[in-house]
């Protein structure tokens, strides 16, 4: 019987995305779910989503959800979605909690190595998802719930994940990993040269060979999702380069029609905006559009 309603529900889930496709002219739309701490049944879910493109799904792609918690069960499991199941990439939510629920796991110990290894080799980006900081390791944020999640903590949280592959010398080991942040890349445009002066003048011995405005420029791309002003979308080009930007909603965060009817009419050049609506995706994900 649950087995029926997480199908039930799934089918919902997907025949939503579609008619949304659909509704707002969008050829393919790649879909994700952030569950790395939830592991059984995950792999349920992909092979059930891969099973439905016989029909119009194929409009439909997707990302794999990875037991972080283990680096190599997390790199078999990425082979396996990629190679047997044609996803395109990885979509995981922050960091993980390892053997208890206060022991924190970010992505740059060198336990992850071998996975990064690998992920370079399938040569598939990585999407690195927000997630609120325990409690326990922020009590900045003690009485003061309102900034917790998308509003604030979701942003910083991962912006410092972000910063710490970089300056872990990461992208100096691997240098053709892709990273993806979303929310016009959680803050980082916008600091990331008061960053590098400020490493410039006390780098207190940081691992990386490189600034983080080349490892921000060359190795990641910035989705609009859930960011929906242009000033900020122009900042972001202006930072990183259109060529380094792709449309994304948020959904069921945000809605479809408004990122739509925002980026339609953003007051863009007309080439920026089939790049980053289109054309960057196309490439990335090397999709058939």
């Amino acid at each position: 019987m649950k087995a029926a309603i997480k199908g039930y529900l799934l089918d919902l889930v997907l025949q939503s995305q579609l008619q949304r496709t659909r509704l707002f002219d969008r050829n393919i739309h790649v879909l994700c779910a952030a569950v790395q701490q939830v592991l059984v049944n995950e792999k349920a879910r992909r092979v059930f989503v891969h099973q439905q493109q016989t029909t119009e799904l194929h409009r439909l792609a997707g990302f794999a959800a990875l037991p972080m918690q283990d680096p190599e069960a997390a790199e078999a499991e990425l082979t396996r979605a990629v190679v047997e199941l044609g996803f395109k990439g990885a979509f995981v939510n922050g960091f993980s909690q390892v053997g208890d629920a206060e022991t924190v796991a970010y992505y740059d110990h060198p336990a992850y190595l071998p996975f990064w290894a690998r992920v370079q080799e399938l040569d598939v980006p990585f999407y690195l998802h927000p997630r609120d900081p325990l409690p326990s390791r922020e009590p900045i944020y003690d009485g003061h719930p309102w900034f917790l999640g998308s509003a604030w903590a979701f942003g910083v949280e991962t912006a410092m994940h972000a910063l710490r592959l970089m300056g872990s010398g990461l992208f100096d080991r691997y240098p053709r990993l892709t990273i993806i942040l979303g929310h016009l890349g959680e803050g980082l445009p916008y600091s990331v040269w008061r960053l590098d002066h400020r490493l410039s003048v006390l780098p207190r011995g940081i691992p990386a060979k490189r600034t983080m405005t080349e490892y921000l420029r060359t190795r990641f791309y910035l989705t609009t999702s859930g960011h929906f002003r242009t000033p900020s979308l122009i900042d972001a080009m202006t930072e990183m380069g259109s060529e380094r930007i792709l449309f994304s909603v948020d959904y069921p965060f945000e809605e479809t029609g408004d990122a739509a009817t925002w980026f339609d009419e953003a007051s863009i050049p007309e080439a920026d905006r089939l790049k980053i609506g289109r054309l960057n995706a196309a490439a990335l994900f090397k999709l058939v559009t």
